[in-house]
């Protein structure tokens, strides 16, 4: 009669919680997660009426928004029907903060500033444990695809896809923040530079390895997307007139890291900023095809940029002559 009694009970007007289902996770995983975000307050009974009401076998992944102390109940039915499953939301490497709320509001009809304001809520950043000067979450909104409940709001959104890139962030790369001597903010922010540079993957460690060897020389990074960012709009081109914008994001201007990201990093470059590649090199260009070439020296930079002008050059040459 203890488990019937409980099933029935609940709070009405218990806070939401988002809880995430990973797809092909057991009955005791989803049980635990529920467990650890309050909406069972006696998984052990829980584990029993779940059992009886055959769960194991229908159990849905996904994301879910669901109030603490919710009744088994209503519990089970979610979890069967799948019902908080009902749309994508797709979130690409590099984008601003700025971006995917606009991305949100078009998408999930979530206002521009209701996201905006979330992601800069105070209790949210220091859950997140940054820095108290950190204006937002910016660099924290994991880029991925996401699936959502229908009518979700700001501030839940904001939440999962914190939480997402907490639950990708590993303890092998908390433990190789302390080799490097990187806090993880730090770190995050060096991945949203990296992120905001590449369109060739495989160049990612090396422009990783570029900005580490600069730091340790105590050279400035001189990079382009930090001060698009300055100007907080996407340049289309970065011209020698934009260098000289005030801004402590302007890292023509300011040795060191900027203030904070810049863009959403995905997995690829937090994992190659943690793991650059070990090669001198101190300079990098880009191509038109977006590879880049790497220099150690200047004068090797210098030869390395004549070489895309020409190539560039010679491009617009054949394009002229319909070659």
């Amino acid at each position: 009669m203890l488990s019937l009694t409980l099933a029935a009970c609940g709070s009405p007007d218990g806070p939401r919680v988002t809880v995430t289902i990973p797809a092909g996770a057991t009955l005791d995983a989803a049980i635990d997660s529920l467990s650890a975000n309050r909406v069972l307050g006696h998984p052990g009974l829980f584990r029993l009426y779940a059992r009886v009401r055959g769960l194991a076998g229908t159990l849905k992944s996904g994301v879910y928004l669901l109030r603490q102390d919710e009744s088994w109940s209503d519990v089970v039915a979610t979890l069967e029907r799948g019902r908080g499953v009902e749309q994508r939301f797709t979130v690409r490497e590099g984008l601003r903060l700025v971006e995917i709320a606009q991305l949100a509001q078009a998408q999930l009809r979530i206002p521009r500033d209701s996201f905006v304001d979330a992601a800069e809520d105070s209790a949210l950043l220091a859950g997140l444990r940054l820095p108290q000067a950190a204006p937002s979450a910016e660099g924290y909104l994991f880029p991925t695809t996401y699936l959502l409940p229908l009518r979700i709001g700001g501030r839940e959104l904001v939440r999962v896809m914190t939480q997402q890139f907490s639950a990708t962030w590993t303890p092998e790369w908390q433990a190789r923040l302390d080799s490097l001597h990187f806090s993880r903010h730090e770190l995050v922010t060096l991945a949203s530079i990296i992120e905001s540079e590449v369109r060739y993957d495989p160049d990612r460690p090396f422009i990783s390895a570029v900005y580490h060897n600069r730091l340790r020389r105590g050279m400035r990074l001189e990079a382009d997307p930090t001060v698009s960012y300055a100007y907080g709009r996407r340049l289309k081109r970065v011209w020698e007139k934009n260098l000289a914008v005030r801004s402590s994001y302007n890292t023509y201007l300011h040795a060191g890291l900027p203030p904070g990201p810049i863009a959403q990093p995905g997995r690829a470059s937090l994992a190659a900023a943690l793991y650059p590649a070990n090669v001198p090199f101190l300079y990098f260009v880009a191509q038109s095809d977006g590879k880049h070439i790497f220099s150690t020296t200047y004068p090797e930079h210098l030869a390395a940029i004549r070489r895309v002008k020409e190539m560039r050059r010679a491009a617009r040459g054949s394009q002229r002559t319909g070659r």
